[in-house]
């Protein structure tokens, strides 16, 4: 029965323990790498959906996805520190429940990931259009967004994927010491950017707070499509074999730096409200437009034309905007420079995950293994790597970054649920397996877990629900028509992967603040 055929845990455990790392990190370096791995994208790039879907309210969907994060976190700490190997929540899974639910957890993380990366490359594109717009550079809108939007594709965005795609080819390594620095742009950008709106907060821009209700338009809506705001926690949970005492630090590390972020998004929700207000935008009749839409972009153009501010809710950079209309203009365009030079490596190290899943699965037999080839000279997985670039390309000429977020938000939903049932089987059915960090009340805490994720999907809007269906749909046809006769496991071929001598050495990402370099046993596949 395919549900049976497991990758031996045994097998993959053997990887951690030929390979184990010095454990060196603390409570303090572990939240310090949560911050810098979630801090970034979502806040700078999905403000104004959030806005638009929520008005106000947009703080209290920060707080519900910072809350299903957490206990998806506890829940991924525990498989993290028990496998501590590549394929991340693949691997997890092939190990508790079986190879088809595998395959289909990492056919979501592939969606999660080319999606995601789609997503920001859409988001830095906002930036660097408004920053040139500031200069007196105006670049054509027919080429600076995609055709919902009123134009014929993304050419920023369709540019900077290309050369993350050729970096990550070439292998080119940044210094940990720069990314770092990345990681205090972003921080001091956000705090400056909360320093000057508190100022002239206006308590009438608070109300209505929640003027669209709760649904998939809407507070919990609105946190389904921030959620985005926070993938990168998980990197946390992946150094979990680098932590010393890690049932304590684990747990610190991942409830400091998501409460940490929690706190840091709402002072900028609260800035960016009480600065400009977060109503959203309605059409002539009084209904909310949808956030992308053809709509909305045309409704903001009317405002626009009729003399008046353009709306938060309308802008593609949303926290330069507000700087720019409240009278700072010069910092507003530092605010768009900050998210210019950042942007990128989120972009980098989301494409990196993808084709770490793609080079794992290829690697199990599950997908041909020609993409798991490595260059011989970069000693990277240039075909996977430009296959990737392709997809991601395309999807940011053409989609605006609410819907792509949405669409990677679908598939990582499913991912962390599937994480935290596994830690529900594996509880039960290898109750003795040494933890090195067990998820506190696992009973109540993995239950949290899967219905935060599920009802976050439920209130995605419908497209991106049926995007994850469409491509699970895919992914099983692929599976029964090609994979499941090919698998290693099912042709009885127990392999560690990690062990391999054609593994590639590095591709160029630079590791995060703290954080395992790629190519490690922890790194964040």
């Amino acid at each position: 029965m395919f549900l049976g055929r497991v990758k031996p845990l045994d097998a993959i455990l053997a990887t951690a323990e030929k390979k184990s790392l010095h454990r060196s990190l603390g409570a303090f370096q572990l939240t310090l790498l949560g911050i810098g791995a979630v801090i970034g994208t979502g806040i700078f790039v999905l403000t104004a959906e959030a806005a638009q879907k929520a008005g106000p309210a947009m703080m209290i969907s920060f707080v519900i996805a910072g809350f299903v994060c957490a206990v998806a976190a506890l829940c991924y700490s525990e498989l993290a520190a028990m496998v501590p190997v590549s394929g991340s929540a693949y691997t997890y899974t092939y190990a508790v429940m079986g190879e088809l639910l595998a395959w289909m957890v990492g056919w979501a993380l592939i969606l999660e990931y080319a999606v995601g990366a789609s997503a920001v490359a859409v988001g830095w594109s906002g930036y660097f259009v408004g920053l040139l717009k500031s200069w007196g550079i105006n670049f054509p809108t027919a080429l600076a967004v995609g055709p919902s939007q009123g134009g014929i594709l993304n050419l920023p965005a369709v540019g900077i994927a290309l050369l993350v795609t050729g970096l990550l080819i070439i292998g080119t390594k940044e210094s940990a010491r720069f990314t770092s620095a990345l990681v205090l742009v972003k921080v001091v950008a956000l705090s400056i950017f909360v320093i000057l709106t508190f100022p002239v907060l206006n308590g009438a821009h608070f109300e209505p707070f929640i003027p669209n209700g709760w649904g998939t338009y809407g507070v919990v809506g609105a946190a389904a499509s921030i959620f985005f705001a926070y993938v990168g926690f998980d990197a946390v949970s992946t150094a979990a074999e680098e932590t010393i005492n890690p049932q304590r630090n684990v747990p610190i590390g991942l409830i400091g730096s998501l409460l940490f972020c929690t706190v840091f998004y709402l002072l900028v929700a609260a800035g960016a409200i009480g600065a400009m207000g977060a109503d959203p935008v309605r059409d002539a009749a009084g209904h909310v437009l949808a956030p992308g839409s053809a709509e909305l972009a045309a409704q903001c153009k009317a405002v626009v034309a009729g003399g008046m501010t353009e709306p938060l809710t309308c802008s593609k950079e949303a926290l330069a905007h507000v700087l720019r209309t409240i009278g700072y203009e010069r910092i507003g365009d530092l605010m768009g420079v900050a998210a210019f030079i950042a942007l990128p490596s989120v972009v980098l190290m989301m494409m990196f995950g993808q084709t770490r899943i793609f080079f794992v699965m290829a690697r199990d037999g599950l997908l041909p293994e020609r993409l798991s080839d490595v260059h011989p000279k970069f000693r990277t997985p240039h075909i996977v790597t430009a296959f990737t670039g392709i997809v991601v390309t395309l999807a940011a000429a053409f989609l605006p970054v609410g819907k792509l977020a949405d669409y990677s938000n679908s598939g990582t939903l499913f991912a962390f649920a599937m994480v935290a049932l596994a830690v529900l089987i594996l509880r039960r059915k290898d109750p003795s397996r040494k933890r090195p960090f067990r998820t506190p009340a696992v009973a109540i805490i993995a239950p949290m877990a899967i219905i935060g994720c599920i009802g976050l999907y439920l209130f995605l809007p419908t497209l991106a629900k049926l995007v994850l269906i469409i491509w699970g749909a895919v992914g099983l046809l692929i599976y029964f028509g090609y994979s499941r006769s090919r698998s290693h496991v099912g042709r009885g071929i127990i392999e560690v992967p990690e062990l391999a001598a054609d593994a590639p050495k590095s591709v160029g990402v630079p590791p995060m603040p703290g954080a395992p370099a790629p190519g490690s046993d922890a790194e964040r596949d």
